[in-house]
Parts: structure tokens; sequence; C-alpha cells
């Protein structure tokens, strides 16, 4: 019984301790997920925008870096005569000035005549003579008044752009071109650089790098390829999200750049451009931990606590309990006592019967002569007889009182009904009620405490033979087997109980006897005995033909635990 007992307050704290723990953990996750997910979408969009106005600045300065080169060369092809284009140093002194003003990016300065062929050239390499007529830039630059070329490596070998102005002069087409410095150009785009990974990069429309990608990038694949076959006329930015060829999440943002034929892009992985919520992710998620932890210990400290207080008291309850069993043996034995005093009072006055006529006879001879020596004999036998008599209602009553140890043995029911029949019956002869047994044979023991068994049966007896007015009737103790339980039952003939109390009778305080005739615990007493050995009871009853109470016993495993008593 202490196993179980343990076993359950055991599953009791383990209960109660997954309650508080869910009930207090729930909220704290769900509003710590709320949170981060608000959070999350709100820095994710703070994040593209952030990179959106990034790039879109950039490329401002890189249009503006452009324009300002075209410009200059459009001044210096606006002078007056075409000798001075024509002479070299005019042309070194303005490379020079260039170099001066803005420190090597415009590598060199060169004419062309219509027919592509290069009249004067300022600049490292000799390249004076050069026949463009076939080249790509040349033939787009003649088409129109200016011209900014893709970068290419062309007759130098290394990769540079052009930009190129046409101008007419006396009466002919010629084309006033720069080399832009590839380094210097590269170093201006790549001057975007964002937390760890971010960088940036250009490509035209085929998808051709324009300068240098700090990481490598495949421009013919996803989502690069995509973006390049959509890209927008208009000056507006692209933000797309996805894989790149390294397997990363990334973001990728892009801007067109002269007049939509370059393509400003700037990648970072998604972890670092998420660095700050991955650092707010991680404190929330301490927090979280050690709420949680918190709560794992003020949930075990308090569910402990609290089941060693319901331990208490549920120890206390048993105690209780214990003494009103104690108390209901009392009262028994209280109702017995009259029953009793009647039964020892018939053999008392044979005894003082027999004791008189003895005095009487010894009185008129003595015993070793008398006559009357066989009646001497009949009547010491007779005392003898009735004082055993005595003494064994005494014992039955002295047993019945004193038996109050609640440990668990190995029990004959049929010796039980039969002592608690031999208690009641001059009881229940006087009230005019017959009572009978009807003991199942090879009936099995039972693992239950002989005196609360004995206490049951009286209890409901004593409250059958109650139930039956004075013109008499009968009370039936029956036992038998009914599969791993041992069943007794109690009928009597008596005036049955209301169905409106059946549902009561087992309740505590709760009587049908007049006041001062019952305390109400009888049958309470009996319910909480026979559910603590693991037993059921259960009433069946009709009004004006009687009641039936049923009890069920599991029957004993025996064991070397228990002791066999009967």
């Amino acid at each position: 019984m202490e196993d179980r007992q343990d076993g359950y307050y055991r599953h009791l704290t383990r209960n109660m301790v997954l309650i508080v723990i869910v009930v207090s953990l729930t909220p704290l996750i769900l509003t710590a997920a709320v949170l981060l997910s608000q959070f999350h979408q709100s820095y994710h969009s703070k994040v593209l925008a952030h990179l959106g106005e990034l790039v879109e600045k950039h490329s401002r300065h890189i249009d503006t870096f452009l324009t300002d080169r075209l410009s200059e060369i459009r001044v210096l092809a606006r002078t007056p005569r075409l000798q001075e284009l024509a002479d070299q140093d005019f042309l070194r002194q303005k490379l020079a000035l260039f170099r001066e003003e803005y420190g090597g990016v415009v590598v060199d300065l060169g004419l062309i005549d219509s027919e592509g062929i290069q009249r004067s050239y300022a600049g490292p390499f000799n390249l004076k003579g050069a026949d463009y007529a076939q080249a790509k830039w040349f033939k787009e630059a003649s088409k129109g008044e200016h011209y900014i070329s893709d970068v290419f490596t062309g007759l130098r070998g290394s990769p540079h752009f052009i930009v190129a102005v046409r101008q007419e002069m006396e009466g002919r087409s010629w084309i006033l071109r720069a080399t832009i410095d590839f380094e210097a150009f590269n170093a201006l785009v790549e001057g975007l650089t964002i937390g760890r990974t971010g960088f940036a990069f250009i490509l035209n429309r085929k998808g051709e790098f324009q300068t240098k990608p700090r990481y490598e990038v495949l421009p013919d694949r996803e989502p690069y390829l995509k973006l390049l076959k959509n890209r927008p006329a208009s000056r507006r930015r692209t933000i797309v999200e996805g894989k790149t060829s390294a397997g990363k999440e990334s973001i990728i943002v892009t801007f067109p750049l002269k007049n939509g034929e370059w393509l400003l892009c700037c990648q970072q992985d998604m972890t670092d451009a998420m660095a700050e919520f991955g650092r707010a992710w991680r404190l929330a998620l301490a927090i979280v931990l050690v709420g949680a932890a918190a709560i794992l210990a003020v949930a075990f400290l308090l569910t402990r606590r609290m089941v060693n207080r319901i331990s208490e008291a549920d120890l206390q309850k048993e105690l209780m309990g214990d003494k009103v069993i104690e108390a209901g043996r009392l009262a028994s034995i209280g109702e017995l006592a009259a029953g009793i005093a009647h039964e020892i009072n018939n053999p008392v006055a044979i005894m003082v019967e027999e004791a008189g006529w003895v005095e009487d006879l010894l009185e008129e001879e003595e015993p070793a002569t008398a006559e009357n020596l066989a009646e001497f004999r009949r009547a010491v036998a007779q005392i003898r007889a009735q004082g055993a008599r005595c003494k064994e209602i005494t014992h039955k009553l002295l047993s019945f009182a004193r038996r109050t140890d609640p440990e668990i043995h190995e029990v004959d029911l049929n010796a039980v009904v039969e002592e608690v029949s031999g208690l009641l019956k001059q009881k229940s002869r006087y009230a005019n009620v017959e009572l009978l047994t009807e003991l199942g044979p090879d009936l099995k023991p039972v693992a239950a405490s002989p005196s609360e068994l004995q206490q049951v049966l009286l209890n409901l007896v004593n409250n059958a033979v109650d139930a039956i007015d004075s013109s008499g009737g009968t009370v039936t103790m029956k036992t038998r087997a009914q599969g791993g339980w041992a069943v007794i039952e109690v009928s009597d003939t008596g005036s049955g109980i209301p169905q409106a109390n059946l549902a009561r009778i087992f309740d505590p305080f709760f009587t049908t006897k007049p006041v001062g005739q019952g305390t109400g615990l009888g049958l309470s007493i009996c319910y909480g005995i026979i559910h603590k050995l693991g037993g059921k009871i259960s009433v069946k009853s009709e009004v004006g033909r009687g009641t039936t109470f049923i009890i069920q016993v599991p029957v004993a495993a025996s064991g070397p635990g228990q002791k066999k008593a009967g």
C-alpha cells in the first residue's frame, strides 16, 4: 500500500510540474515568438530598404563619375580649331591637366578621323595611326554625339573602357576619345562595401563583368540570370532574395547605370545582413532559457511543497479515518452491550440457582455420604457449562473490542461471517429477527484487516436488523466466489430504502434514523474500509421488499509479507 501511495504522489508531482510548466512557459514562448517574428519582419524590411538606398546612392555617384568624364571630353572636343586637337603636344598638355586634376583616372587621349584612324595620341602607349575602323566602340560612337563603351581589352591587352565624343569640324566627323583607367573605376565600384560579405560589381546587358567582383559570381545562373532578363528600363532598384552559386542565402540589390546598359549589383549574405537580428534572437533565447529554468525550478519546488502538504493532509485524513473507524467500533460495542448483557444474564441466573440448590443440599447431609451425590455432580457440571458459555460470550466481545490493528492478513471470510453471526445472534433474537448464513464452499481468502471486515459486517447487519419492524423478518449473510473477487451479500426483508436516498447513503453524517439513534457514519466507514482494500460496495433496494448490500473484495495473492488469520 505504501508503494501504491508513493506511486500516486510521484504521479501527482509529475502532473503538477507539467501543468505549471505548460501554463507558465506557453505564454512566455508564444510572446517571445510573436515579438521575434514581428521584429524579424521589421528588421528585414529595414535591411532591404537600407541596402536599396546605399546602392541607389552609390549608383548616382558612379553615374556622376561617368557624366563628369564625358562632360570633360565634350568640353575638350569643342576646341575652336582642329589643328589644336590634332597637335599631340596639345593633347599631352590636356592629359597632364586631367591627371593632375583627377589622379590618373584618364589614361590617354586620342583624335580619330571618320575612317577610324587615330591621327593624334597622348598617352603611355604607341597608338598613333591605330586603326579602329572595325572596333565596336568606334562604330557605336560614330552613330551619336557621345558614347561610353563597355569594358574590353582592345589593342593594349588590358581592361579599359572608352569615353568618346563625336564632333563635326571642317566638314568632317572626328571622334575625341579618352581611356578611363579600369583599376580606378573598379576601386570606385568596390567602395560600396556592406558588412563583412557585402560587395558590388557591374554587369552589362550580356551579363559580362564591367568591374571585378570581390567574390565568385556566376551571372549565367539564378538569381542573376533572371535579373538580367527582367532588367527594368526605368531607373529603379530591384531587390531579390535567394541562394547564390555558393549555396548561401543572399540579398541582391540592383540599380541600372548608363541609361540601363549597365547594372550595378550589390550582394550580401543573409546571415551577415541580419546579424543584428541574430544577436537579438540569441539574447531573447537566452532570456527565455533563463526564464524557463527559473520556472522549472519554481515549479519543482512549489510542487514538492504542495505535494508534501497534500501528503501530510492525506496522512492526517487517514489518521482521522482510523479514529472515525475506532469510534464506529466503540459505537458497535455499545450496540452489542445490551444484547450481550441479556445473553450473559441467562447462564448467570442458572449458575446462581444451581449454586443455591447445592448450598441447601450441603446443609442437610455430608457430601461424602450424601444420597444426592449425583445431583451435586449435575449441578456443578451445569455451573461449569454456564461459566464456559459466559466466558465465550465475553471473549467474543473483548476480541472485537481489542482488534484495532489495521495490518493486512489473509482472512477467511466465512470465519468472519460466523463470528459476526455469533456476536449478533442474541440481539437479532430479541428484535424478532432470524439471522441466517449461507457460506460459499472453497472460498479463497482475501487480503484485509480482520477487525475492519468484522466492523463492516457488524454495521451492515445492525442496520439490517434496525430496518425490520417488530413483526419480524430475516437477515441473511451470503458468501460466494466471483472470478478474482470474494463476494459478501447482506440482505434483509425490511422496509427498503427510497430511491431518492440511495445516492447519498454512503455520505458522511447522512442518516434516516431518528435524532439520537444514528450518527450517519456507519455506511461511510464501511465504504472507506472496502475501498481502502481495493474493493467495491454497492446496494440494491426496493421499498417494502428489502435491501441487499453487495461487497466485493479482491482475492489475496499470498506472499511473504502477509500472514494468515481467521
